[in-house]
């Protein structure tokens, strides 16, 4: 099922290269350039502003999941876990599946543990995506998308998300699905514009995707941070299943981003070709950490409701400064980033905005257009974004401060 194809296109750059070009970090002389992650934080430092550029959490996640990884080192969890992963944790993902979604993996078989979501998107596109095929993505996009279709030697491809509700124009959609779409890379909730996707967009993705025969992989490390609206993955929709990578992470939902436990679940076939590269990245990563986070899923509903009504009153907190400050802002209905427009401001760049902001009002964000291709990065060029998973008292000073911006333009 879903054979790879077999092709002779030659590789026009080194795998370095091409992931750098991917990522929008290729240097004029040719060598690796600076993240827009790495020169925001950088900027936050000299001048002493709040970071909401970078999306980490600054509190630490349940203490019930952070005591389980101590007790599991004092046990001695402390060498290799399977390369699949644990037991106790795959069992934890396939119930957690079922308990949120009804979706039933095989823990044995249709379920990995990854090292973070990042290397789980990393195994399943080098397993399924080569030279001469085509990776789809919704535009804007997370940037290791890029780098990753980039080191597979496919060819990145995109449909352009729109303002201000982020959702994609259906026929510029199923435009550039064609014969040569090997994956749709869909992330959901999206970062970094905050959208949810309703289920007629999942559906149509799906059924364009069954239309070309291409696999689908879904980032759905968000799933549980959706306000007012539910998340629906991808593989419980129909003609889905068969085709469809799901996913997700400890990081976002448990605040635990530093333990990069992760994982990956979906029919035997593409399971196992995905843990076949897996298995050549790290093999296996944080032992004692995958028990502790099979603890963490584990935990009641409440736990789960909470931690979403918290960054829902945080997205507000952060939201009523920026547009004190002038932008328009465009609020998010999952995810913990704010994406706004500087046009009302009479700003059209918001790269240089970016780069102005720390010293101007001691406030740090990521422009949009860093998430983009050159057209997509056209079409942004006036939007930046903001994380608000930050303690409630950070954000508020960081509201008074943007509340200051348009006086120091």
């Amino acid at each position: 099922m879903h054979p790879r194809r077999e092709v002779s296109t030659p590789m026009a750059t080194a795998p370095w290269q091409r992931a750098a070009l991917g990522a929008n970090l290729l240097g004029s002389d040719g060598g690796l350039g600076v993240t827009i992650f790495e020169e925001m934080t950088a900027l936050a430092v000299q001048t002493g502003a709040i970071n909401l550029g970078q999306g980490f959490p600054d509190e630490d996640g349940p203490l019930e999941i952070r005591e389980a990884a101590r007790a599991a080192i004092s046990a001695g969890a402390n060498q290799y876990a399977p390369g699949k992963g644990i037991p106790e944790l795959r069992e934890a993902v396939a119930a957690h599946q079922e308990r949120f979604y009804g979706l039933t993996p095989d823990p044995q078989t249709e379920v990995i543990v990854t090292t973070g979501a990042t290397e789980g998107i990393a195994a399943s596109l080098l397993a399924f995506a080569g030279p001469g095929d085509e990776v789809l993505t919704f535009e804007p996009f997370y940037d290791s998308y890029g780098a990753v279709i980039g080191l597979s030697g496919a060819t990145h491809v995109t449909a352009p998300l729109l303002a201000p509700d982020f959702l994609p124009d259906m026929a510029a959609l199923e435009a550039v699905f064609n014969e040569r779409t090997r994956v749709v890379l869909l992330n959901n909730p999206h970062n970094p514009t905050g959208a949810v996707f309703p289920r007629n967009v999942l559906q149509r993705v799906v059924d364009l995707a069954r239309k070309h025969d291409s696999i689908i992989v879904t980032d759905e490390v968000y799933e549980h941070l959706t306000f007012g609206v539910s998340h629906i993955p991808v593989a419980s929709l129909p003609g889905a299943a068969e085709r469809t990578i799901t996913i997700s992470s400890a990081g976002k939902t448990f605040s635990l981003t530093g333990w990069k436990i992760g994982w990956l679940s979906g029919p035997e076939d593409l399971v196992s070709a995905a843990r076949t590269v897996k298995q050549f990245l790290t093999y296996s990563s944080g032992t004692p950490f995958q028990s502790a986070i099979a603890t963490g899923l584990s935990l009641p509903d409440a736990f789960y409701e909470g931690i979403a009504a918290d960054l829902e009153h945080k997205r507000d907190i952060l939201s009523q400064g920026l547009r004190a400050a002038g932008f328009d802002v465009f609020s998010p209905q999952g995810t913990y980033f704010v994406n706004v427009d500087t046009a009302p401001l009479g700003i059209s760049d918001a790269v240089d905005l970016a780069r102005r902001l720390p010293a101007l009002v001691g406030v740090a964000a990521i422009p949009v257009p860093v998430f983009c291709h050159p057209e997509g990065a056209a079409r942004t060029r006036s939007l930046l974004r903001f994380a608000f998973c930050k303690k409630t008292g950070v954000l508020e000073e960081a509201a008074e401060r943007l509340a200051t911006l348009s006086g120091r333009l």
